[in-house]
């Protein structure tokens, strides 16, 4: 059944919490209940996102300044929310997404001490408050995480470890922040403890999601 209106799911957490195969698993056991799937993530899920990505998360990305780290990720939301999300939410679409404000308020709020009111400004006048239906926060220690992202990116030769090079008191600050903002808004997010064995993450994640969603299509 193709729901009446879309929804919007986000996967959020700390480097190396697993949000990726979380996202992929959920798509793929949403799409075999027959639901329209759209799979996207920040930065990126546009042309623009993927080159301010390059910008934002490879070593190179150190120059910028915290401000503009905050803006450059801000433009790339406005490009993702008006040409993907909006878009499919209104074919009816579900939507899930890896990163979204949330993440910007832990990194760029919390991690780098810039004002929550001035990220939350900024996302209402140029991104227009859109907001998740839910959210799914992968949890894990900073440390586990951060170890985990490191080997990840060390096996890839990815460059896109900007973060990950950041000192341990960081990443903990921004776990705090996921943290925060779930206890915020419990009714709207849907926490999973990522420590554990990942197929087990796994199916903890489809469980959830597949409850949210038979309510929340039930409800209309």
């Amino acid at each position: 059944m193709v729901p009446p209106r879309g929804r919007f799911i986000v996967f959020e957490g700390g480097d190396g919490a697993g949000k990726g195969s979380a996202l992929a698993a959920a798509a793929e056991a949403l799409a075999a209940d027959g639901l329209d799937v759209l799979s996207t993530r920040e930065p990126g899920g546009t042309a623009e996102g993927l080159e301010l990505r390059s910008l934002l998360l490879s070593a190179a990305g150190s120059v910028w300044d915290q401000g503009s780290e905050l803006l450059l990720m801000t433009a790339a939301r406005v490009q993702h929310v008006k040409r993907v999300i909006r878009p499919a939410l209104a074919a009816g679409k579900i939507v899930l997404c890896d990163r979204f404000v949330g993440s910007t308020i832990a990194y760029q709020g919390s991690g780098r001490g810039l004002p929550h009111s001035l990220i939350r400004d900024l996302h209402r006048i140029f991104v227009d408050d859109v907001w998740p239906d839910l959210t799914v926060l992968l949890d894990v220690d900073a440390a586990t995480g951060l170890g985990r992202s490191r080997r990840r990116l060390a096996g890839a030769e990815a460059d896109e470890g900007r973060f990950e090079a950041l000192d341990l008191s960081f990443h903990e600050r921004v776990r705090a922040s996921f943290l925060e903002q779930a206890a915020d808004a419990p009714d709207a997010t849907i926490v999973i403890d990522a420590t554990g064995p990942l197929d087990s993450v796994r199916r903890d994640v489809v469980s959830e999601i597949r409850a949210w969603l038979s309510a929340s299509l039930t409800t209309g």
